[in-house]
């Protein structure tokens, strides 16, 4: 056999910009898992922040008498705890990339930033759920703690926790991708993100409310405000993956 009969070995496939811009999501999302899974740092602190959060509700709350229903306001108090809690993650989160070099490596590194994007929202959106699922026992036990004080359908209350963290991560990934270059990290976080989480807090609110509270029309009020919820998630999303790329460079 002579060197031109010998079979060419074939080329390697070449990666399409859809598989490497998945690649590439993995590789930065897991990075962020394992980091956390190492230090524990992020969760732990926002668990902790959440669970005392809890407790001093309902101390607050063990004053107003026995006339007073807690459940009335507990879906709010609920999701007071989680968006301020996810302040704290959210700054966290940036402020140790910046702080370790990771996001200059990112930025020089030949990915596109909408990847960046989505990728750090999906690890927070991860992270958040982590801590709500830690929140919601403690939260059961001390605001709901008989069987007739629950409502609705129990399914309810994840699916709109899970929708409230995906618009949560989504806006203040980028938020806090803005304010991780400024002094006041914390202030600058927290005036940007409060008014813009103001009408999915409403959303997320009045859908909790209905799996607690339940009675007349909660399955209607629950869909109708999760419509609200994936609206706000889809519309915020769009906007913040639109932007990301002129926020990060800057």
């Amino acid at each position: 056999m002579t060197v031109a009969d010998t079979p060419t070995p074939p080329a390697p496939a070449r990666q399409t910009g859809a598989s490497l811009s998945w690649r590439q999501f993995k590789a930065i999302l897991r990075k962020d898992i394992v980091m956390e899974l190492r230090t524990k740092e992020m969760v732990t602190s926002m668990g902790i922040y959440a669970l005392l959060t809890m407790v001093i509700y309902q101390v607050a709350l063990s004053q107003a008498g026995t006339a007073f229903d807690p459940r009335d306001i507990a879906a709010g108090l609920l999701w007071l705890a989680f968006v301020f809690t996810s302040m704290l993650g959210l700054n966290r989160s940036l402020v140790h990339e910046k702080d370790q070099g990771c996001l200059e490596a990112l930025l020089l590194s030949p990915v596109d930033r909408p990847i960046i994007f989505f990728a750090k929202a999906a690890g927070n959106v991860v992270f958040l759920l982590i801590v709500q699922a830690l929140t919601i026992p403690v939260f059961a036990f001390l605001f709901l703690q008989r069987a007739d004080q629950y409502g609705g359908d129990l399914w309810m209350i994840p699916l709109a926790l899970a929708g409230g963290a995906i618009g949560i991560a989504g806006v203040g990934t980028l938020l806090a991708t803005m304010s991780v270059n400024t002094k006041g990290k914390d202030f600058v976080l927290a005036v940007l993100f409060v008014p813009l989480m103001y009408p999915l807090l409403l959303a997320a609110v009045s859908a909790t409310s209905a799996a607690v509270l339940g009675g007349d029309g909660y399955v209607q009020q629950f869909w109708s405000s999760m419509a609200l919820v994936a609206a706000y998630d889809a519309i915020m999303l769009v906007a913040a993956f639109a932007l990301y790329e002129f926020v990060i460079g800057a």
